[in-house]
């Protein structure tokens, strides 16, 4: 069993290096197989110089920025109105501390997603999934789903595009950082190849006498 090791990609990243690389492990054990006879199989008919930033991914991002503003303002305004008549103190707490933490973790999850996907980094671009998923997922199906709340019209309709473009933003993400992935990989079984044929290159020099590099044909 042996797992391709990826510790270059976090050298690229914007990130503190302990998360870096942690998301990169992350993807690299969540993309690529274990068994080496699968990953070399699976990733020959994968170019190296592909681009593999995702076009739907970004469009979703790019409606997501403008959409998000109109969400924040609608859920405030609920919030508002139903602050003084309809909750009980701790549902409002419970809603301002959901609202908060939303807006705080879609600024840096946009801002990964758009730097993960245009530059292809992949620590940010697994921060944008792992977000999506384990946090603004959960706070906008509280917010869409639990009546004790009080959903009004507005909140319901604004939750439930806000819901749409999570989820098409986590397959997106999904999808790019499994390509993404796999060239990365791809680059390391050439270069892994590339040095272990320089090396025998060398091992025939020694033998032969011959230096390395010089064309054997001009000697004749």
């Amino acid at each position: 069993m042996e797992q391709i090791p990826l510790p270059a990609m976090s050298l690229y990243s914007s990130l503190p290096h302990n998360i870096s690389q942690s998301l990169t492990n992350f993807s690299g054990s969540l993309f690529i197989s274990n068994k080496t006879r699968d990953c070399g199989d699976g990733y020959n008919n994968i170019p190296a110089n592909e681009m593999v930033s995702s076009l739907p991914l970004q469009m979703a991002l790019y409606f997501n920025v403008f959409f998000f503003p109109f969400w924040w303002l609608s859920e405030v305004a609920m919030l508002e109105l139903k602050q003084y008549s309809m909750l009980p103190g701790y549902y409002q707490w419970l809603l301002f501390a959901a609202v908060i933490i939303l807006t705080l973790i879609e600024c840096v999850r946009l801002s990964l997603g758009y730097t993960g996907n245009l530059q292809e980094k992949l620590p940010e671009l697994a921060g944008l999934w792992l977000l999506s998923f384990t946090i603004q997922l959960p706070i906008i199906l509280f917010l869409l789903t639990d009546k004790s709340i009080i959903i009004l019209p507005l909140e319901q309709a604004v939750h439930i595009l806000y819901f749409t473009f999570l989820v098409f933003e986590l397959v997106a993400a999904f999808q790019a950082l499994r390509k993404m992935t796999n060239q990365l990989a791809t680059r390391f079984y050439l270069q892994q190849f590339q040095e272990s044929e320089c090396s025998q290159r060398r091992n025939r020099s020694q033998e032969t006498g011959i230096p390395y590099g010089r064309n054997s044909i001009s000697n004749v």
